[in-house]
């Protein structure tokens, strides 16, 4: 039976690829309780990830990126505006439209931007670093067809 052993290849993989975030996740909570400095959440994280791809954006449009309800966009923002160290963003009432905040990466969201991405993807280069080329290469490929897949369902959404 094909069908049947298609379905479980692809029920195979959904679950590798399950217990493969599952354990990322893990780890990284793992790291950021060991590692000093590393006061983010994941949202946070991810609210400075998309302002620095594109800064300044509204609120609104953060929340899109990030996928949360707006009460919970509203703790992040604020968050994010009283860290102890340094605000690591900036609010502003958007002058075309007063109903909107727009928001801005300060130089310290972008140091620690830079620095819980940098925690984040050191494991994952350890790691890359024990496969071949060759496997390297063909998981590169992979993972950017599932990427693709996965972005045309976020824009469709």
């Amino acid at each position: 039976m094909p069908n049947a052993h298609a379905r479980e290849t692809l029920d195979g993989l959904a679950e590798e690829i399950f217990e493969l975030t599952s354990m990322s996740s893990a780890v990284r909570s793992a790291s950021k309780r060991g590692a000093a400095g590393q006061s983010l959440t994941e949202t946070e994280f991810l609210a400075l990830d998309a302002l620095a791809k594109n800064s300044p954006q509204t609120v609104g449009a953060i929340q899109k990126t990030v996928g949360v309800l707006p009460a919970q966009m509203s703790r992040v923002v604020r968050a994010l505006e009283d860290k102890p160290s340094s605000p690591l963003i900036e609010c502003q009432i958007n002058p075309q439209d007063r109903r909107r905040i727009d928001v801005t990466l300060t130089a310290a969201g972008r140091k620690a931007h830079t620095a819980y991405r940098e925690a984040r993807l050191g494991l994952t280069k350890e790691l890359l670093r024990e496969m071949s080329v060759e496997d390297r290469e063909e998981f590169m490929r992979l993972l950017r067809l599932l990427r693709m897949g996965i972005a045309k369902r976020l824009k469709s959404r």
